[in-house]
């Protein structure tokens, strides 16, 4: 039993690597400027070799229809009136029958839009329907659909820039780390009769360099984590994504030693930030049954464990990643968590947002905010903090991102 959660606890982590790992090959690739030819075989390689399908054809709208992908059809597509055949797909659909001679060759169709416009669709075949279900395989659709509007945004940028149109282009850009930024954060946080974890996030702008997760590695233990990258904007997000597919990957081979892991993490900032950029981190191992916290602060705001009146600054490690080539000292922070303890990670775009008359919210007001409503799940808790923080800067926009990370183990 524990030999087929482990097994299926690998296969999640594996999985989700390999999500990552593709988002950065095509997001490396429109980063160095490749042609529409190069992205195209790399997608192919992803769905063709990494997720077997060997049938599949892409359609991709800039001035009119284009085929730009075939694999494995061997019909016409020239005389195919492509608007009046798809549109009516609005969402991914498993095409059960059809009398087009387009559709009946496939299994699943993905459509791809843009502010109610589409502009892409990619019908595949191979996922297996049985009449009243869908194979396991139908879940890859969600991520060819991602990876997808990456690319499609992508060749759309490459049209826009022939006519000198910088402003959209940008923001494409932006919409493509957006799209990236989504695969940092966690899908589910549990709420257990272990633990209740939750979180909350809002970017200053349409990409952030605010970073979280909960990451579980056996029946009890589990690893949590918050960083932030300085700057902002695309360039601060993309060093981040990195970052955080790095940090899952080391977490596989350290056997959780943090301190190697922290060393290695500062080696590989440096490497990818070339000294232009550091990120903060908060990393922490903890076991259910011992109750053992062990953490490294690697420059970040100090988190808090509090029982509801007595709290503990989490202020034990080292500098920012990326400020030096080696860390001059580390230092490796313990805790026993009592029942019912409460740990709050957050972003400095809490305690640094300001009010009309240019006050922090700060460190000591977030603490008593969340002693006074201790009680709270920690949902309504992170609900309740960002109402506060609405009411504390009024009218004034956001200055940073801000991120709020908050476990309760009981």
């Amino acid at each position: 039993m524990e030999g087929a959660f482990v097994k299926k606890l690998e296969n999640q982590i594996q999985l989700k690597d390999f999500k990552l790992n593709s988002l950065l090959d095509i997001t490396n690739a429109i980063n160095t400027n490749q042609n529409v030819s190069k992205l195209m075989q790399l997608f192919e390689f992803i769905v063709k070799e990494q997720l077997g399908y060997d049938k599949f054809i892409l359609f991709n709208k800039l001035d009119d229809w284009d085929c730009i992908l075939r694999v494995g059809y061997k019909g016409k597509v020239r005389d195919i009136d492509i608007s009046s055949e798809l549109r009516r797909f609005k969402e991914i659909t498993m095409i059960e029958s059809s009398q087009s001679i387009l559709l009946k060759e496939f299994d699943v169709i993905i459509p791809v839009f843009h502010k109610e416009q589409a502009l892409a669709y990619f019908l595949v075949k191979g996922v297996e329907y049985d009449g009243r279900h869908f194979s396991n395989e139908l879940n890859y659709m969600g991520f060819i659909q991602t990876l997808l509007s990456i690319i499609v945004v992508a060749i759309e940028n490459k049209r826009m820039a022939k006519i000198n149109i910088h402003q959209e282009r940008y923001k494409r850009e932006l919409e493509i780390a957006s799209a990236m930024q989504k695969m940092l954060f966690p899908d589910d946080l549990p709420t257990n009769k272990q633990m209740d974890i939750s979180a909350k996030y809002t970017p200053r702008h349409e990409v952030g360099g605010d970073y979280y997760d909960f990451i579980q590695i056996t029946d009890d233990e589990y690893v949590i984590c918050i960083a932030d990258v300085s700057g902002k904007g695309v360039s601060a997000a993309m060093l981040m994504a990195n970052f955080q597919a790095t940090t899952r990957t080391l977490f596989e081979h350290q056997k959780f030693d943090i301190k190697e892991l922290i060393i290695e993490l500062n080696e590989k900032v440096m490497k990818n930030a070339k000294g232009e950029k550091f990120i903060t981190f908060f990393l922490a191992h903890y076991n259910t049954s011992s109750r053992k916290l062990k953490y490294i602060n690697a420059g970040h705001n100090h988190p808090f464990i509090t029982n509801g009146k007595t709290v503990e600054d989490l202020d034990q490690g080292c500098i920012g990643l990326g400020m030096l080539d080696e860390l001059p000292f580390i230092n490796v922070g313990e805790k026993t968590l009592a029942a019912n303890t409460t740990i709050v990670l957050y972003t400095d775009g809490v305690v640094e947002l300001e009010n009309g008359r240019e006050e922090f919210f700060g460190t000591e007001r977030l603490v008593k905010l969340v002693n006074s409503y201790y009680p709270l799940s920690m949902d309504d808790m992170n609900g309740l903090i960002f109402s506060k923080l609405d009411e504390w800067r009024g009218d004034l926009n956001l200055v940073d991102d801000t991120a709020i990370f908050s476990c309760r183990f009981f």
